[in-house]
């Protein structure tokens, strides 16, 4: 089958687009990918077997995007892109990447009607409730997440098949939008076992942490993750070990927020703010650390979605610390992993963090637990069996 994914930004890299494409090509699949060029990427190129193409844009398309639902102006351009796409690659199916894009894609395949499979990467509209620019003017005024959720709504009516992160997701969705249960598939963001097996370590990385015990958080650091629950917890932490350190790899626009607050706790000298780095250098920062964590707060998308940081942690043997976030919650709980702490609570981090140093053992045995659970049962090359049958049932 010609798969045309439809993702509405450069790529590379998303893992999950390109886990996904890569894993149907492997079963002998065509993919095509459209994306977007703002800059000097080559307009066409193959990534492991991924067919791009890139369609220029630029930064007044990218900011129409986040008013995508509020005039329809983004989706005429993009429109025109996608159709000019669906012709000239012939393909069969349209794999849409969320829902920003996806009326432009409902559009440009009026005129083919070819099946539909909308991947939902998040619950979007609940997410967008706490982006920093719709807590002000004029974002709070002119962009609003009902409607995103009602677009979000009719797409999943409109799609052949829905693709969702994981059960509870899949469950909401159900739930909230009557669809019956064998229109979707759960495809969670693991990771491929190419992750873990073909790393290759940075030596000034681990070496640089070897005398601390060290906490890691990986990947988007918006004040909803909950990393100034870890940050206050440093205060309590910093007098029973010395040696503590967190590591905090990946950025936000409220990274500002973040950094003032260490400043203020005076923790300055257990933290290091690593920024954003390439996924290469992830398989170093987990190796260089003691425990792994994941915050989070609780809201509708964090308690029915899992972290892919989960599973890169697992992936190498490190044991865990999660919030009580539904769905990390129950998983961590049933295959032993790591503990759970309150979210927000701060004493309550802290003291599960104390209770894991003291006990090397645990830690041990937690983080073998996961790690047999992810290459036992949770790699992608397990996790993505259901995006596989779905593709062999559109093919007929």
């Amino acid at each position: 089958m010609r798969i045309g994914m439809i993702l509405d930004s450069d790529f590379p890299t998303d893992p999950r687009v390109e886990n996904e494409a890569v894993e149907l090509i492997k079963k002998g699949h065509e993919v095509f990918l459209f994306c977007l060029n703002y800059g000097n990427q080559l307009f066409e190129e193959e990534i492991r077997g991924i067919k791009i193409k890139r369609y220029h844009s630029n930064k007044l398309e990218y900011k129409l995007s986040a008013l995508a639902y509020t005039i329809p102006l983004y989706s005429w351009l993009m429109k025109r892109k996608i159709s000019d796409f669906i012709y000239k690659n012939k393909v069969n199916a349209l794999h849409i990447h969320d829902i920003r894009i996806a009326e432009a894609v409902f559009l440009a395949n009026n005129q083919y009607n070819l099946p539909t499979v909308l991947d939902l990467h998040d619950n979007m509209p609940e997410i967008m409730k706490l982006y920093p620019h719709l807590q002000k003017f004029p974002g709070k005024y002119i962009i609003s997440p009902k409607k995103w959720k009602r677009k979000e709504e009719a797409f999943i009516a409109k799609s052949t098949k829905i693709v969702t992160v994981s059960q509870e997701f899949a469950d909401e969705v159900i739930e909230r939008t009557k669809i019956a249960a064998q229109k979707i598939i759960v495809a969670p963001n693991t990771v491929a076992a190419s992750f873990y097996k073909n790393a290759k370590l940075n030596d000034t990385i681990i070496n640089r942490y070897k005398d601390y015990f060290t906490l890691l958080y990986l990947g988007d650091t918006h004040l909803r993750r909950g990393l100034q629950t870890a940050i206050s917890a440093l205060e309590i932490i910093a007098k029973e070990i010395p040696t503590i350190k967190l590591v905090i790899v990946g950025k936000n626009t409220t990274d500002a927020i973040l950094k003032q607050q260490v400043k203020d706790a005076k923790v300055t000298a257990f933290v290091d703010f690593e920024g954003w780095q390439n996924l290469s250098l992830f398989p170093s920062y987990i190796m260089a650390s003691d425990l792994c964590i994941s915050p989070l707060h609780r809201n509708i998308q964090h308690d029915v979605a899992y972290a892919n940081k989960l599973f890169q942690y697992m992936s190498f043997s490190k044991p865990l610390l999660v919030s009580d976030a539904i769905a990390q919650k129950k998983l961590i709980n049933r295959i032993k992993a790591g503990l759970i702490h309150k979210e927000k609570d701060v004493v309550d981090f802290a003291t599960k963090v104390l209770e894991l140093y003291t006990q090397p053992e645990l830690r041990e045995q937690l983080g073998k637990n996961g790690s047999e659970f992810v290459k036992n049962e949770f790699s992608w090359e397990h996790t993505s069996k259901e995006l596989l049958n779905l593709y062999d049932t559109l093919s007929g």
